[in-house]
């Protein structure tokens, strides 16, 4: 039995920051998505798509307008979205209100994937797994939990997902 397509959005976010040890910050170049689902070895028919390369603090309305139109246009019902962690819930608000019939599943690191050890590999995993099993609506997983997308935050605190209740 064959897996459905999954497609994969990428925003940007920690996940594909990089270290410019010239300047001393993290900036953008180009996604490292296609090289993680090889080095994960991944089996699963992924079609990845570069949507925008921003930090999830500067997204804008207009930047989740455009994640909800190819979220709608895709003709994937299983859909993984790379996203900065700081603003993924606002995300997923929108998506929720504006594409309640496919199963979304939004994702990020707290460590850029370029550092070697972060946890963008294990929670890509995840939530390229949960996708395929939970039913049609907007999910955050990070760090092996599963949220509804109105039943999480990010504690500021200690870097971690946690349900509101």
């Amino acid at each position: 039995m064959s897996s459905p397509a999954i497609r994969l959005f990428v925003t940007g976010g920690t996940f594909d920051k990089e270290y410019d040890e010239i300047h001393g910050r993290l900036e953008f170049h180009d996604t490292h998505l296609p090289q993680m689902l090889e080095m994960a070895r991944s089996r699963l028919d992924v079609r990845v798509r570069t949507l925008m390369m921003v930090d999830s603090l500067d997204m804008t309305g207009a930047d989740r307008e455009i994640i909800a139109n190819n979220c709608r246009e895709a003709p994937e019902s299983f859909i993984v979205i790379t996203h900065g962690t700081d603003t993924m819930v606002d995300t997923a608000r929108v998506l929720a209100e504006q594409v309640p019939d496919k199963t979304i599943v939004l994702t990020g690191a707290m460590i850029p994937i370029s550092f070697g050890s972060s946890d963008g590999l294990f929670n890509l995993g995840g939530a390229l797994t949960v996708v395929q099993v939970l039913p049609a609506g907007v999910w955050v997983t990070m760090n092996g939990r599963i949220f509804p997308w109105n039943d999480v935050r990010k504690n500021r605190d200690t870097g971690i997902f946690e349900a509101l209740g």
